[in-house]
């Protein structure tokens, strides 16, 4: 048996071990962790994390972040429920959000203020406070060569098609097919490519 199915099998020392990381009520890494991240991260050459962004990196899930790619400034990336991963070239705008499990594509552009988040809080036992129910993941996939406006809003197990353009505000509660203009909330398809045609058209 490996040492991290060991840990698996061991709530106290699972719960031990995560205490020793992160921080139970600040729940972002500890200091000491933080100093050691670039023993446990993926960075692609060329690529920049700029100096206010916040980083809630932890080891025991992965976390890359693609060639020539950029994370700006008072953004957040939490891998701490699930994986981070980002492609070459893609830009994660001013203050986005993004928790695991996410995997992001290549040349993606996410403008300012979005959430992408694969993580959902439990809340069926109304007995209990909805903090101490634990969380569900299901993982959001953006493609290659997506935008994102401004304020949109991207829910767990939602995938996003190559080439789609999501609009400012937007609430993506459901897939996107590649080639699309997704607007609203909850977004709906308003314009898609038709290739037979050679151009796009609204829906």
């Amino acid at each position: 048996m490996s040492l991290k199915e060991k840990i698996k099998q061991n709530p106290e020392l699972k719960r031990r071990l995560l205490n020793a990381m992160v921080h139970p009520v600040k729940t972002r890494p500890r200091g000491w962790l933080r100093l050691f991240r670039r023993f446990y991260t993926e960075r692609g050459k060329g690529s920049v994390v700029c100096r206010n962004a916040r980083l809630d990196i932890v080891p025991f899930n992965p976390f890359s972040l693609g060639a020539r790619s950029v994370i700006e400034d008072f953004s957040t990336v939490n891998n701490a429920v699930g994986a981070v991963r980002i492609g070459d070239r893609s830009r994660i705008g001013l203050g986005n959000t993004i928790i695991g499990p996410v995997r992001i594509g290549d040349d993606v552009n996410l403008a300012q203020g979005i959430t992408v988040s694969g993580l959902n809080h439990n809340f069926e036992n109304i007995c209990a406070p909805i903090a101490a129910q634990g969380v569900s993941t299901s993982e959001v996939v953006i493609a290659d060569d997506v935008w994102i406006g401004a304020n949109a809003v991207i829910l767990a197990g939602v995938s996003i098609g190559s080439h789609s353009v999501v609009a400012a505000g937007a609430v993506v509660t459901k897939n996107v097919p590649e080639c699309c203009v997704a607007a609203g909330n909850p977004a709906r398809i308003v314009k898609y490519y038709d290739r037979e045609a050679g151009l796009w058209k609204k829906n």
